[in-house]
């Protein structure tokens, strides 16, 4: 199986957020990606160890990131409704195009599911 990737400009790089008593860690990229008459903002994110990856990212920068699919069930009680979540997770990226006209790689040094060390109260939804 290949990996999955997408690539786009560095529309927005949040700062990491930290979530639940247990330390979760996450930041958002977000990429851009102009389709003809629209455009696609699609969000990428960068868990616990690999939040540092995105430090030397800029708005304006060219990348592709290989990801994986995440998903989650959540309800609230037995009564609610049941909802599903879908993240992407960023594992690693490289700078195809940036103002210094150079290319980079960076990677994840732990590349372990990040929300099955979370637990329900880590989840930022």
């Amino acid at each position: 199986m290949s990996d999955a990737k997408v690539s786009g400009v560095v529309h927005l790089v949040e700062e990491t957020k930290e979530y639940g008593n247990n330390g979760f860690r996450k930041r958002l990229v977000v990429l851009e990606q102009e389709k003809g008459s629209f455009t696609n903002y699609v969000p990428v994110e960068f868990l616990k160890d690999g939040c540092e990856l995105a430090d030397d990212l800029n708005v304006g920068d060219e990348i592709e990131v290989v990801y994986r699919l995440n998903g989650r069930r959540w309800q609230k009680d037995d009564q609610s409704e049941v909802k599903f979540f879908l993240n992407a997770e960023a594992l690693s990226f490289r700078v195809v195009n940036s103002g210094g006209g150079t290319m980079t790689e960076r990677v994840s040094e732990s590349p372990n599911d990040a929300f099955d060390q979370a637990s329900e109260e880590d989840a930022p939804f």
